[in-house]
């Protein structure tokens, strides 16, 4: 089984924070305020065009009330 390219993780990586935005039902604005970054950071790690720090990372799962973990599950 062939290893993901560095792009295919980081657009997984975006898919799976946009998930768990909708299902908890917060705007891109809300998580933006709540995990204090801009809306267009948001915007661009949910479609995979940067790759996030881990403090950014970190972030957006206590905004999102989850573990860091569940991002690459």
């Amino acid at each position: 089984m062939a290893l993901p390219n560095e792009s295919d993780v980081i657009l997984a990586f975006g898919q799976k924070v946009r998930a768990i935005r909708k299902e908890k039902k917060f705007s891109m604005q809300y998580l933006a305020n709540m995990a204090d970054i801009e809306i267009s950071q948001i915007y661009r790690i949910e479609t995979g065009k940067i790759n996030p720090k881990l403090s950014t990372i970190i972030f957006i799962a206590r905004a999102l009330e989850v573990s860091p973990a569940v991002f690459f599950q």
